[in-house]
């Protein structure tokens, strides 16, 4: 086993930092640790730390004030030597050998580095994520084409089909997160592609009821947990402010998807009768062969972390040099010192799941993704088939369900951009609930069966663009986790809430309360408002429970600080040191 060795003044006014060396007496070259270290030393005489102050997050903030040879190397807990042991990596973390509390790069360093991580990783699983979003959410495309009448369907029918895949995929969720930290998802996303591809073409040969319910269950069950194995990966190369703002890109390529689907929609749609099929067969048979095109391709483009992209399909010396990897390594680890305790390919054990799952900190998030996209939901799916009886042909239903998804793109990443700016979580959030409500109390009272269909098309399509805070939502409870392995888990605990509000909201609209749906409409309505008071209210518990730490904290003497530090048994959230976002 490791042994760690620091020394320093722990009475110092700033920070010590953390030199490396062995048990042979010398240091790997460029400074880093190799896996066989057994030995951090603290001494006073590091390399200068940058300020924090001198950050610029976006491009647009860096003025001719800005510096780009200045340190980017911020402090952190490793530069103290009274807490870094608390924080080295375990002696099996995959990137060990790069672990450096004593590498410094500059800001120019590291936003090249970063705009070469977006090139190298984080477009790739946007073209994933498009995938997905094409072969789950082609169904809408498909019901323009008379998908329902051509399988002998009723809208009920349609929503049970929604709520068996929601159902479906909410139950993978979990199960699959866990698959993903055993084995990697370097490993197991391409798998999924694969298989769930499989399925999405093989809708080509519906024939009824009951085959439509087991393909849209295989579905669900095959693409739940893509989206946080996705979340997870992304997590080795990114720091959380930068996952967060990844993730309003990652949300855009679904919308990207739901862009192309449209036009694809118009072309594919237009192939009914060749070979005596209909279009909508051919619709599922094409975007699924191009998942298993990504999904082959994801093999192949997915290294399993900063440290392990050499490969004979992504270069014998792989996408970064050890200079690069140094930085990504440092930069994540000086961010949050957690995500060094789990390697990548380590399972979450039963005590650990459990532990994770009772993490009571978390449930305002998990009830907030339960209820959030609700009042949004039918009106998405159903969009479409209203278009449709709004009097809008096959093609014109597809081509104008594309104008919202472009407004929602623009205000989603501006909302993402605003909540890292001014580093707000909650209010931002909430603005999506405040957006829909004068369009759901249009929809409530007006008869759109008799409305001008120019109007009820603006209406919803302004509705439906609302600024969506998931992106927003996903990076703070993954901030709030503070551990990879509550991290893991509230990552999938998060997502099949969102799943379970799903369900919920594909049974809202029935048969009976057509064509105008406005029981549904104010049901809508009120979930909106109580919306509003579920944030206020989260926002509200997280403040309480940092003045509550606050007032344990200061309560303590320095002294009873450092000794809590070097013995406490408290892991990610539960830390006396921790305080929560929002």
């Amino acid at each position: 086993m490791a042994t760690v060795t620091i020394s320093g003044n722990s009475g110092s006014a700033t920070p010590s930092s953390i030199t490396s060396s062995t048990d042979y007496g010398a240091i790997s070259p460029g400074g880093a640790l190799e896996k066989d270290q057994t030995r951090v030393i603290v001494s006073e005489d590091a390399p200068q730390l940058g300020a924090a102050n001198d950050e610029r997050r976006f491009w647009f903030q860096r003025a001719k004030a800005y510096d780009p040879d200045a340190i980017a190397t911020l402090p952190s807990v490793y530069d103290n030597p009274d807490s870094a042991k608390r924080y080295l990596p375990r002696p099996d973390w995959e990137n060990l050998h790069r672990f450096n509390p004593l590498a410094r790069w500059t800001w120019g360093e590291e936003h090249k580095l970063i705009r070469k991580i977006d090139v190298r990783i984080m477009i790739f699983a946007c073209v994933m994520f498009m995938a997905l979003e094409l072969d789950r959410a082609n169904i809408q495309q498909a019901n323009t084409d008379n998908f329902l009448k051509d399988l002998h369907l009723t809208t009920n029918d349609y929503n049970l089909g929604n709520t068996v895949f929601k159902l479906s995929f909410l139950c993978a969720e979990l199960p699959s997160q866990l698959v993903s930290k055993w084995m990697g998802p370097d490993r197991w996303i391409p798998m999924q592609m694969i298989l769930w591809s499989v399925v999405a073409s093989s809708q080509y040969w519906l024939n009824g009821r009951t085959s439509f319910l087991a393909c849209r269950s295989l579905l669900g069950i095959l693409q739940g947990g893509f989206i946080p194995d996705i979340i997870l990966y992304l997590s080795y190369f990114y720091k959380h402010h930068e996952l967060s703002l990844r993730l309003g890109f990652f949300w855009t390529a679904m919308s990207i998807a739901d862009i192309l689907a449209g036009f694809l929609a118009y072309g594919l749609l237009h192939m009914r009768g060749v070979a005596g099929q209909a279009g909508w067969r051919w619709l599922f048979m094409i975007e699924g062969l191009f998942t298993l095109l990504v999904g082959v391709s994801a093999i192949f483009l997915m290294p399993p972390g900063p440290c392990q992209t050499a490969s004979w399909a992504r270069g014998k010396k792989g996408w970064f040099s050890p200079k690069e990897e140094e930085i990504i390594v440092n930069r994540v680890l000086r961010d949050d010192p957690t995500k060094g305790s789990m390697h990548n390919r380590q399972p979450v054990t039963p005590k650990l799941l459990f532990q994770s799952l009772m993490d009571y900190d978390l449930w305002p998030l998990y009830i907030i993704g339960l209820l959030f996209q609700i009042p949004m939901n039918p009106p998405l799916q159903y969009l479409t088939l209203s278009l449709r009886g709004l009097g809008f042909d096959t093609f014109q239903a597809n081509l104008l369900a594309i104008p919202w998804t472009v407004l929602h793109i623009i205000l989603m990443l501006g909302l993402a951009y605003s909540a890292e700016i001014y580093k707000e979580l909650t209010f931002h959030s909430l603005t999506g609930q405040i957006w829909v409500i004068p369009f759901l109390v249009y929809l409530s009272v007006t008869d759109i069966a008799h409305a001008n269909k120019w109007v009820v098309w603006g209406v919803i399509t302004l509705l439906l663009s609302y600024p969506s805070a998931h992106p927003i939502q996903v990076g703070w409870n993954s901030r709030n986790s503070n551990a990879v392995r509550s991290r893991t888990v509230s990552a999938a605990a998060y997502n099949m809430f969102v799943q379970a509000g799903g369900v919920v909201s594909s049974n809202i609209y029935r048969k009976d309360d057509a064509p105008n749906y406005p029981r549904g409409n104010r049901a809508l309505l009120g979930i909106a408002v109580g919306n509003i008071g579920l944030y206020l209210l989260t926002k509200a518990y997280y403040v309480w429970r940092n003045k509550s730490r606050d007032s344990k904290w200061n309560a303590m003497t320095q002294q009873q600080q450092l000794e809590y530090l070097e013995t406490t048994t408290d892991e990610g959230n539960k830390r006396l040191d921790f305080r929560f976002a929002h």
